[in-house]
């Protein structure tokens, strides 16, 4: 998978580190060092991650990579991680060019309580019930990451793009016609659809209004 992003580059005694603004044990599924390869100022660079604590990570580089880069200066990066997926798919009945369904419409499915967004958020695009969804994604309250969800997606034939955007609150975002929305909150993520303007909340319903402050990042949806 990879992930879009603004990060500054900074200097260590050997080599350079980015922060990275995502959870990686919660969008990745993955822990200790992990290997990827990222796009900065037009170049390929092996990387390396690093975690720093409760699925913080930093970006590692050499030396020689990033010789060019302005330390200290915010630079434009694209991630690219293997494996960071759950292959939930082998046994689909659906792909993406027979999905379960043409997205021309979302319902909503509000819950009771929090800790199924993620699994909210799949059903409502795939336009089935939320206990259809769970027992695809194998996962219950609080445990549906971002990596799951894009497996589901998938699984149900449910186009995107292969690129989740993390905004980290800038106000003028523009969003797709289609999304899963990624907000912080506390420790874990809450997902939410945007679609054609309108935004599909499993706990507070449908609004016509986001704060695009809250937005930590978005995947798009083809349709």
């Amino acid at each position: 998978m990879r992930y879009f992003f603004e990060s500054k580059v900074e200097k260590l005694d050997k080599g350079y580190s980015i922060h990275l603004p995502f959870n990686v044990w919660e969008v990745c599924k993955q822990r200790d060092v992990i290997q990827g390869d990222l796009v900065l100022d037009n170049k390929i660079i092996d990387c390396e991650l690093h975690p720093k604590e409760k699925g913080n990570y930093f970006i590692l580089i050499e030396d020689e990579d990033a010789v060019s880069v302005e330390p200290g200066s915010v630079h434009k990066i694209l991630l690219h991680i293997t494996g960071s997926l759950i292959r939930m798919d082998q046994n689909s009945p659906y792909s993406f060019e027979n999905p379960i369904r043409k997205i021309d419409g979302i319902d909503v499915i509000k819950l009771p309580e929090d800790g199924l967004c993620g699994q909210a958020c799949v059903a409502m695009l795939a336009g089935i019930t939320i206990a259809e969804v769970i027992s695809v994604m194998d996962c219950r309250e609080w445990q549906a990451t971002m990596g799951r969800v894009i497996s589901a997606l998938n699984y149900y034939g449910i186009d995107h793009n292969d690129i989740i955007m993390y905004t980290e609150g800038k106000e003028d975002t523009v969003l797709p016609k289609c999304a899963i929305l990624m907000e912080k909150m506390g420790r874990f993520c809450h997902y939410l659809v945007h679609y054609d303007g309108k935004y599909y909340d499993s706990h507070a319903g449908i609004m016509t209004e986001y704060d695009m402050t809250k937005l930590l990042g978005y995947l798009e949806i083809k349709c």
